[in-house]
C-alpha cells in the first residue's frame, strides 16, 4: 500500500525562490540514548510544549530534548492495546489540541486517546483488519485511516465515521501504479494514468500545487510531480544509479520550499557498508538543487526510524534513529560570497548543487542561474562553502562535503589543468578565456576524536569559518548539556606534503549556551559568536589563552540580541566595531539595538551598509561617521533629505553581493532572475575616490555611462583639477570625450545642488570668486591641449573658445581660416572643412555667418556661407558690392549691417572726402 500523503495545506502561500543562496546549519540539537524500553517505531511533536512523542512496541513516551529528560511514559502493553511478546506496532501519533490529548493508532486496529496529564487511556475505535496509516488534516477536523483491507476510512475529529472507499481497482497494470486524489468531502477528483515504476512514497506540497512521488526508469530514478488532475508535471533525477538506492519517503517542509528525500542503499555486494541518506532539495528557475545531504549508517543505533519537518518552524527537521537517538536540525538561508574589498576580489558567489559548486564571478560577468561562470566537481555532495577571510586571498574557497572532507581551492598558477574545475557560461569553442579559475590545492579529512560522533550525527561540526591559511574554526554542541565547543582545525604536520591531508582538532574551547552563528571581520580579524539566548561573545582566537569574553558596546555594556539573528556581520560604525544582525522576521539590530523592522536583506561593503526593505527600496548609508540614531532616522521613512541614499527597487528584491571597488550592486528578484543596479551612493562614493586619486579616466567613463553630470570632475576639488588639467587630458585621450566634457560645463556648482558630498568630507568646496568657472576651465584646458598636441585636439580647442561665457567666435573662425591656409599636412590634424562642419553643430549658422562677416575676411565669409542654407543669389551680390567699396567704407558698411555702431563710426571717420 502506498503511503498516504499528508493533507493539503490551504493556508501557506508560495515564498520567494532562493536561487543564489544555500542552506546553512543554524543549530543542531541531539539527545542520545533515551532511557526507554523497546525500539522506537514512530514519533510526533507537541509544538506548544517543545517536546517529542515517541512510540515503541511497549507504549508511548514524551521527551524534552532541550533539557534531555523523559517527561512522560504511557505503557500500552499493560492495558492490552499492545501484545506482550513485543510484536506490536504504533503506526501513528498525533497531538489533538481540542481534546488536550494524544491520538495513537496501532497496527492491530485500535485508535486510542491518551491524556498525558492524567495518563488516562480511551479506545475510541477499532478496525478489525488493522490500520497501516493514520493521517490528520491540518485543521484537525478530519482523520483518514488506511486499513488492512485496502480501504480508506474518513472520520470526524469526534471519531464518527463519514465514509469508506476502496483504494485499489482490478484493472491496475503490472508494475504500474496510479495516483488517486480525493476532495475533502471524499469525492474522487482524479485518477492518473498508470505510471510504470511509480514508487510508494507520496508527498503533497503544502501550497497545494503538486504531489511528489518517485519513478524507476531504465537507467535512473526520478522524483516526479503530479498535478491535482493526475497529470505529470516535471521531475528531477536523483544522483544515484538504478537499483542503487530505494526511496523510503518524501517530505515537504511547511512553506513548500524544501523537499526532503529519505533514501536507503540497496544490498549490492556482500559485507558492503550500507547507508541511509536524507537529502534536501530546492527549486529555482525550473532547476532542482541538492542543498544538503546527510549520510547515516543503516546498522546499529544510527539507522533512521522516522523523520519529519516541524509544522511551525519551516526549516527545522526532526530525525529519530533506532538506538533511541533524537536529532533536530535548524537551517537558514545564507549567501556564500567572497568578502574582499580590493580590486583583486572577483565578487564570487557560490551555490551548492549536489556534488557541484556553481560559482559566479560578478566582477566579470552576470550569469543568470542555474548557469554559472565555472563549477567545481566534488566526489561527494556538498554541505557548506566558506571563502577565505584573508583580505588578499578572498577568492580562495573551501568546500565541506558529506564525507566530512574539506577541499581547498586556491586562485593562482596551477601546475596542471584541474579536471575538477569546469567552465560554465563563459566557456566554449572559439572564445578567449580571460578568467583565472581556481585549482584544487589540497583535500583534508577531518579527524574526529570519537568516530561514533560522525556516525550518529553526520553534521557534527557546523559554522565552519576559514580564518587563516591552514586554520579553520568549527562549532559542535554538547550531547549532555546546553553548551557549545569551538574547535581549532589545523593541518596535521605529517600531511603537509601528502596529496590527502588531515585536519586535527588542535584545541577546543567550551562556551556556555548553544552557538548559532559565527562571523569574522577580514580587516580586524575579530570573531563574534551569537548564543541562542542572544548574548554576543568575542572569541580571541589569536591569543594563547583562546579566551571568550562578552562583546561590549561603546558604553561598556554587554551586547545582546533580543531575538536570534540568522545573518550576522561585523562592521565599523562611527569608528567602533559593531555586530549587525538580521532575524528571519526582518528585524535589524546593531549591537543589540533595533534599528529597523522592515529589512529583507543587507550587506556590508567597505564603509557602506546596504539594505533592502519591505517598502521596495534599497538604502545605502555611510558608516564612517554614522550613529544608531542617524541610521534609525534614515530607515524610519522612505523619504530622506539626501536623495542619493535611497533607490526604488522591484518588490521582493534581495541583495546578492556588491562588487568591490566598483559601483555594481547585484540584486535577486522574486521570480529568480538577477539584476545589476548602480546605487547612486556607491557611484558617487567611487567617483570621489577616483578623483582623489587623479584617476580621471575611470571616473569619466563611469559618469558618462551612468549619466552623472561631468561638472563633478571639476567641482569635487577645483584646485586639484586645475592643477592637473594636463593629466586629465592625457588620461581621457579622446577628442570626442573632451568635447563632451566642454558641452556639459556650466557655472552651477553641482556639489552644492545635485551631488552634495558627505557631511564629513574634507574636500575644499570652493569655486572662482568671480563666478567664471567655465572660462577658467576652458582657458586652462586649451592651454594644456595646445601644449600637448594642438593638431590632434584642434576641435576641442575650438570648443573651448565657443563654450566660454562670451563665445570667442572671431578667434575660432580665424583658426579655421588658418587651417585652410596651411599647406603641408600634419598627422592627426583636421581640415578646415571638418572644423567648420563641427562648428556649425555648436553655433547657429546665421550667427556664425555674421561673425565671419565681422572679420572682414571674404574668403572666410564665403566658406561659412557655402555651408549654410543661404541662397547664393542673396549673399553673393551683397558680398560683391562690399568688395567694390573702399576699405574703410567697406568696414563701415559691414559694421552698420551688424549693428556694431561704435566700430562703424570709427571706420567712417577714416574714410576720405567724398569725391564729386
Amino acid at each position: 500500500l502506498p503511503l498516504i500523503s499528508v493533507w493539503r495545506y490551504l493556508y501557506f502561500s508560495f515564498r520567494s525562490r532562493f536561487i543564489m543562496r544555500n542552506l546553512k546549519l543554524f543549530r543542531s540539537l541531539e539527545f542520545r540514548d533515551i532511557q526507554a524500553p523497546g525500539k522506537p517505531q514512530c514519533f510526533s511533536l507537541r509544538t506548544e510544549q517543545d517536546t517529542v512523542l515517541i512510540g515503541s512496541e511497549h507504549g508511548l513516551i514524551e521527551v524534552d530534548p532541550v533539557i534531555r529528560e523523559v517527561k512522560n511514559e504511557i505503557p500500552l502493553v499493560a492495558e492490552g492495546f499492545l501484545p506482550e511478546d513485543g510484536s506490536g506496532c504504533i503506526v501513528g501519533i498525533q497531538e489533538l489540541l481540542d481534546h488536550e490529548s494524544v491520538c495513537v493508532a496501532t497496527a492491530s486496529g485500535d485508535v486510542l486517546l491518551c491524556n498525558l496529564n492524567t495518563h488516562q487511556l480511551e479506545c475510541v475505535g477499532s478496525v478489525a483488519s488493522g490500520i497501516s496509516v493514520m493521517s490528520w488534516s491540518p485543521d484537525q477536523e478530519l482523520v483518514l485511516l488506511a486499513t488492512g483491507q485496502q480501504t480508506l476510512i474518513m472520520m470526524t475529529k469526534e471519531f464518527e465515521p463519514i465514509m469508506e472507499q476502496q483504494i485499489h481497482q482490478d484493472d491496475f497494470g503490472e508494475r504500474a501504479r496510479k495516483v488517486r486524489v480525493w476532495s475533502r468531502e471524499f469525492a474522487l477528483q482524479s485518477t492518473s494514468e498508470p505510471v510504470a515504476g511509480l514508487g510508494p512514497a507520496l508527498a503533497w506540497k503544502p501550497s497545494g500545487s503538486l504531489i511528489a512521488s518517485t519513478q524507476d526508469k531504465p537507467n535512473q530514478q526520478d522524483v516526479v510531480f503530479f498535478e491535482k488532475n493526475g497529470l505529470l508535471h516535471g521531475h528531477f533525477t536523483l544522483p544515484f544509479f538504478k537499483d542503487e538506492v530505494k526511496v523510503n519517503d518524501l517530505l515537504w517542509n511547511a512553506d513548500s520550499t524544501v523537499l526532503a528525500v529519505w533514501l536507503e542503499d540497496l544490498q549490492r555486494e556482500e559485507n558492503s557498508t550500507l547507508k541511509t541518506y536524507v537529502q534536501l532539495w530546492t527549486v529555482g528557475n525550473y532547476h532542482w538543487y541538492l542543498k544538503q545531504s546527510l549520510p547515516f549508517s543503516t546498522c546499529g543505533k544510527s539507522k533512521i526510524v522516522s523523520l519529519m519537518w516541524d509544522p511551525v518552524t519551516p526549516y527545522r527537521l526532526h530525525v529519530l534513529c533506532q538506538g533511541w537517538h533524537y536529532l533536530c536540525y535548524d537551517w537558514h538561508w545564507t549567501t556564500d560570497r567572497s568578502s574582499g574589498e580590493n580590486l583583486s576580489d572577483m565578487a564570487n558567489v557560490a551555490v551548492v548543487d549536489g556534488n557541484r559548486v556553481l560559482v559566479t564571478v560578478f566582477r566579470q560577468s552576470v550569469v543568470p542561474p542555474p548557469m554559472c561562470t565555472y563549477r567545481l566537481l566534488l566526489p561527494h555532495p556538498v554541505n557548506q562553502i566558506m571563502f577565505s577571510a584573508h583580505p588578499k586571498k578572498s577568492n580562495d574557497l573551501a568546500v565541506l562535503d558529506a564525507s566530512n572532507q574539506i577541499s581547498v581551492y586556491k586562485c593562482g598558477d596551477s601546475p596542471s589543468i584541474d579536471s575538477t574545475v569546469k567552465l560554465g557560461a563563459v566557456g566554449g569553442n572559439g572564445f578567449k578565456i580571460s578568467l583565472r579559475t581556481p585549482h584544487l590545492d589540497k583535500s583534508y579529512k577531518i579527524q574526529f576524536e570519537n568516530s561514533e560522533d560522525e556516525e550518529v550525527n553526520p553534521l557534527k561540526l557546523g559554522l565552519l569559518t576559514w580564518v587563516q591559511e591552514d586554520v579553520f574554526l568549527a562549532v559542535s554542541h554538547s550531547q549532555s548539556s546546553p553548551q557549545s565547543v569551538i574547535h581549532h582545525l589545523t593541518v596535521a604536520p605529517s600531511a603537509m606534503d601528502d596529496e590527502q591531508g588531515q585536519l586535527n582538532i588542535s584545541s577546543s574551547v567550551t562556551v556556555d549556551g548553544v552557538i548559532i552563528s559565527l562571523c569574522c571581520n577580514s580587516k580586524t580579524k575579530s570573531v563574534a559568536l551569537q548564543v541562542a539566548g542572544g548574548q554576543i561573545l568575542k572569541y580571541l582566537w589569536e591569543s594563547p589563552s583562546l579566551a571568550v569574553e562578552p562583546w561590549k558596546n561603546p558604553g561598556g555594556f554587554p551586547v545582546r540580541f533580543p531575538y536570534p539573528c540568522t545573518q550576522t556581520e561585523l562592521a565599523m560604525v562611527g569608528g567602533e566595531e559593531c555586530v549587525l544582525g538580521l532575524t528571519d522576521r526582518c528585524r535589524f539590530f546593531i549591537n543589540g539595538t533595533e534599528v529597523a523592522s522592515n529589512i529583507t536583506s543587507f550587506a556590508v561593503y567597505d564603509e557602506f551598509l546596504l539594505l533592502t526593505t519591505h517598502s521596495h527600496t534599497c538604502q545605502c548609508f555611510c558608516l564612517r561617521d554614522a550613529s544608531l540614531k542617524t541610521l534609525q532616522a534614515g530607515l524610519s521613512s522612505s523619504h530622506v533629505s539626501n536623495g542619493e541614499s535611497l533607490r526604488k527597487v522591484e518588490r521582493g528584491s534581495r541583495i546578492v553581493t556588491v562588487v568591490p571597488q566598483d559601483t555594481k550592486l547585484i540584486l535577486q528578484m522574486p521570480r529568480g532572475n538577477l539584476e545589476v543596479v548602480h546605487h547612486r551612493a556607491l557611484v558617487l562614493a567611487q567617483i570621489r575616490k577616483w578623483l582623489d586619486k587623479l584617476m580621471f579616466k575611470e571616473a569619466f567613463e563611469c559618469m558618462r555611462k551612468l549619466r552623472i553630470n561631468l561638472n563633478l570632475i571639476h567641482d569635487h576639488n577645483p584646485k586639484v583639477f586645475l592643477e592637473n588639467v594636463e593629466t586629465f587630458i592625457r588620461q581621457i585621450d579622446s577628442v570626442n570625450h573632451i568635447n563632451l566634457f566642454f558641452t556639459e560645463l556650466k557655472e552651477e556648482d553641482v556639489t552644492k545642488t545635485m551631488y552634495p558630498p558627505p557631511v564629513t568630507s574634507t574636500v575644499q568646496l570652493s569655486s572662482d570668486p568671480d563666478g567664471k568657472k567655465v572660462d577658467l576651465i576652458c582657458d586652462a584646458m586649451r592651454a594644456a591641449m595646445e601644449n600637448i598636441n594642438p593638431h590632434k585636439y584642434c576641435l576641442s580647442i575650438l570648443t573651448s573658445h565657443v563654450k566660454k561665457t562670451t563665445p570667442e567666435l572671431e578667434i575660432v573662425l580665424q583658426k579655421v581660416h588658418e587651417l585652410q591656409g596651411s599647406a603641408a599636412p600634419v598627422p592627426d590634424a583636421v581640415s578646415a572643412e571638418e572644423a567648420l562642419k563641427y562648428l556649425l553643430l555648436l553655433v547657429d549658422v546665421n550667427e556664425l555667418y555674421d561673425h565671419s562677416l565681422g572679420t572682414y575676411n571674404f574668403d572666410l565669409v564665403l566658406m561659412v556661407a557655402e555651408k549654410s542654407q543661404k541662397d547664393p543669389k542673396e549673399y553673393l551680390p551683397f558680398l560683391n558690392t562690399l568688395k567694390k567699396m573702399e576699405v574703410n567704407y567697406q568696414r563701415f558698411t559691414i559694421d552698420k549691417y551688424l549693428k556694431r555702431y561704435e566700430k562703424a563710426i570709427g571706420h567712417l571717420s577714416k574714410c576720405g572726402k567724398c569725391e564729386g
